[in-house]
C-alpha cells in the first residue's frame, strides 16, 4: 500500500471516530435524562411507608368504631320507644271502651239520686231497665259483646255450664231448664259461658 493511500484513510477513521463519540455521548444524554426524576412518569405516586399505611388504617378504624356505637345508640333508643309504646297500648288499650261506660255511669247515678227522694219504684225500676238496655246495646252495636239467653235450647257443653240436673221423662236429650247467669259472646267467641240447669233424659 502506497503512503498516499495511506493518507487518504486516515480522515475516513477520524470522522466515524467523532461519530461514535457522538453516539455514545448522546444515548449517555438520553439515559441521564430518563433517570432524571423530573421526566419519571408524573402520575405514578411514591409508595406509601408502612407508618403511613399504619396511620390510615387507625383512622378507618376510628371511624369504624364511632359509626358502629352511633348505631348501637339509634338502636337501644328506638328499642326503649318501641317498649314503651307497647306499655302505653297496654295500659290504654280499654279507653274507648271505658269512655262509653261513663255515661252509663252518669245514668246510674242519676236514677240513684232520682229515688232517694221518691217512692215511686215503678218508675224508678223502669228507669234502669232503659240503662241497661242502653248499656247492653252499645256494647253489642260497637264492641261486639252479644248476651245469649240458654232457657229451653238443648244443653251444648261449649255454650253452657250445667250447676244443676235434673233428670226428667218427657225429654229425649239435655235440654237448659233454666238460666242462673246468661252468656256472653265476643264477636264470634264465647268469653262466659252461661251457668244453666239441665233437665236430663231419665235413660
Amino acid at each position: 500500500m502506497s503512503k498516499q493511500e495511506t493518507q487518504t484513510e486516515q480522515p475516513g477513521t477520524g470522522a466515524q471516530t467523532e461519530e461514535s463519540i457522538e453516539k455514545t455521548a448522546a444515548s449517555q444524554n438520553e439515559s441521564g435524562d430518563a433517570c432524571r426524576p423530573e421526566n419519571q412518569d408524573k402520575g405514578t405516586e411514591t409508595p406509601s411507608s408502612p407508618e403511613q399505611k399504619v396511620a390510615e388504617l387507625e383512622t378507618q378504624l376510628a371511624e369504624s368504631r364511632d359509626q358502629l356505637l352511633r348505631k348501637a345508640a339509634e338502636f337501644e333508643n328506638f328499642r326503649k320507644r318501641m317498649n314503651q309504646e307497647k306499655q302505653n297500648a297496654i295500659e290504654y288499650a280499654n279507653q274507648s271502651l271505658l269512655q262509653d261506660i261513663i255515661p252509663i255511669i252518669d245514668d246510674f247515678e242519676r236514677a240513684i239520686a232520682a229515688g232517694e227522694g221518691s217512692t215511686d219504684y215503678t218508675g224508678l225500676l223502669e228507669g234502669i231497665k232503659m240503662i241497661e238496655k242502653r248499656f247492653t246495646s252499645q256494647l253489642e252495636a260497637k264492641w261486639g259483646l252479644k248476651r245469649f239467653s240458654a232457657a229451653g235450647n238443648p244443653f251444648d257443653p261449649n255454650l253452657h255450664e250445667a250447676v244443676m240436673m235434673e233428670k226428667s221423662p218427657d225429654i229425649s236429650e239435655a235440654v237448659v231448664k233454666e238460666d242462673f247467669s246468661r252468656g256472653y259472646m265476643l264477636k264470634d267467641r264465647v268469653i262466659r259461658a252461661a251457668q244453666v240447669k239441665v233437665l236430663m233424659p231419665e235413660a
